[in-house]
């Protein structure tokens, strides 16, 4: 199917969901379009908004006229992809452009925190989709088991870089810095 009908049936799929109850998000993976109930909760946000902040410091030096921001879609019709990560870092004029979504071209990095129903969308099909659609960095945050991955490097269509690392680290993302030592694992106090 081409892009064009994957995109018309996704835009579809979204005007449907904001008629369900609680939060939808519509993607386009190596599926197709697909209608996904989100899992929001409050140390996800938490850990977005954190993320978020640090990131935005930090593009003033390294990258101006960048931002970090939350979640806008970002496609790359030529691999038939449409994403919604937690975060994304992009120029800030890409969020005042016509159309829908990014161009998978200006993202630099993507963040994602993982919901607490299930991370295979993080780990397997994004792990997969990010690289081949040429974002250099992508950033897994696992509040279920409080660890982070790293990943670099993008070579035919996959990360060649992979670094672990737990909550509490200083954990290098390209040219930043992510301090983790307040980012809360799901069902733990303080």
């Amino acid at each position: 199917m081409d892009y064009a009908r994957m995109r018309a049936i996704a835009e579809s799929l979204g005007a449907y969901a904001e008629r369900l109850d609680g939060v939808w998000r519509v993607e386009i993976g190596p599926s197709g379009p697909v209608l996904a109930m989100s899992c929001p909760s409050k140390r996800r946000e938490g850990t977005v908004r954190r993320v978020r902040e640090q990131l935005d410091a930090q593009l003033l030096s390294t990258h101006p006229g960048h931002i970090c921001a939350n979640g806008p879609e970002i496609e790359h019709p030529a691999i038939g992809r449409m994403r919604r990560p937690s975060a994304v870092v992009i120029p800030e004029v890409a969020l005042d452009e016509d159309g829908i979504a990014v161009a998978a071209r200006q993202v630099l990095a993507a963040i994602e925190i993982v919901s607490p129903s299930g991370p295979s969308n993080e780990y397997d099909e994004k792990l997969a989709d990010y690289p081949a659609m040429g974002i250099p960095h992508y950033m897994i945050v696992d509040p279920r088991t409080c660890m982070i991955q790293v990943h670099s490097d993008p070579y035919r269509g996959r990360y060649s870089r992979r670094e672990p690392y737990i909550f509490g680290d200083r954990v290098p993302f390209g040219p930043w810095t992510v301090r983790t030592a307040e980012f809360r694992g799901y069902g733990r106090e303080g």
